[in-house]
């Protein structure tokens, strides 16, 4: 193995879905392989004769692990959304939250710059994620659950203290979310997977994506 991997994909392969140790060089090998040709081409174009072929091993010894190809997707998808991006998503996102800002824009370039280093560190993670969620309803399932039980519970807390002090509209928390969470990952999305090879300021960026989150496209209001 590269020893140029990401540090994702060095943790993923030692992992089955129960969190054991892989047993055999040969399955690190297929998921290694799955994980390069799923993200590259998608599941559906992907082949496992292809994956066996760049493994290196006999496409019957990927179905001794995998009964079919969508066993092999799901045990690669699965412990990311679980293992890796909860994790992330718990410990990362805990540290900003409980950071105490004085100020909400601070709060959201805080999440931006965590969101676009993290997204950069694990492209092939995330462009597996984006392609195959939406056809896979087991990992809508898990997103969702994490996303409302971990992720919105406690940035509605954040959302709320700064209604309070009146940095924030009155809305209800989740539209305030709602509306973040696009701009953000509209961001991330844009020039990290469809256009990366844009010139890019990542500074300027985020701090003119803030920006419109804060004061929206009209600009700041002078005082009458």
């Amino acid at each position: 193995m590269s020893d140029q991997k990401e540090q994702w994909l060095e943790d993923l392969i030692r992992l089955t879905e129960e969190g054991e140790q892989i047993k055999t060089d040969k399955q690190a090998k297929i998921l290694e392989a799955a994980i390069e040709i799923f993200s590259e081409k998608g599941y559906a174009a992907t082949s496992t004769s292809e994956i066996a072929q760049k493994a290196g091993v006999a496409e019957g010894t990927i179905f001794r692990h995998y009964k079919t190809k969508k066993d092999l997707l799901l045990s690669i998808a699965g412990p990311i959304a679980i293992k890796l991006v909860a994790p992330f998503l718990v410990r990362d996102f805990a540290k900003l939250l409980d950071v105490p800002y004085q100020q909400a824009d601070d709060f959201f370039r805080a999440i931006a710059r965590d969101r676009i280093q993290f997204a950069r560190k694990n492209i092939k993670l995330l462009k597996i994620l984006f392609q195959e969620v939406p056809f896979q309803p087991e990992l809508m399932e898990q997103i969702k659950a994490l996303a409302t039980n971990i992720v919105v519970s406690r940035i509605q807390k954040v959302i709320k203290h700064f209604q309070e002090q009146g940095q924030i509209v009155e809305a209800p928390p989740w539209r305030i979310i709602r509306s973040a969470a696009s701009m953000l990952m509209g961001m991330i999305v844009f020039h990290v997977f469809l256009v990366p090879e844009f010139p890019l300021n990542e500074e300027e960026e985020i701090d003119r994506t803030i920006d419109l989150l804060m004061y929206g496209i009209a600009g700041r209001q002078n005082e009458t």
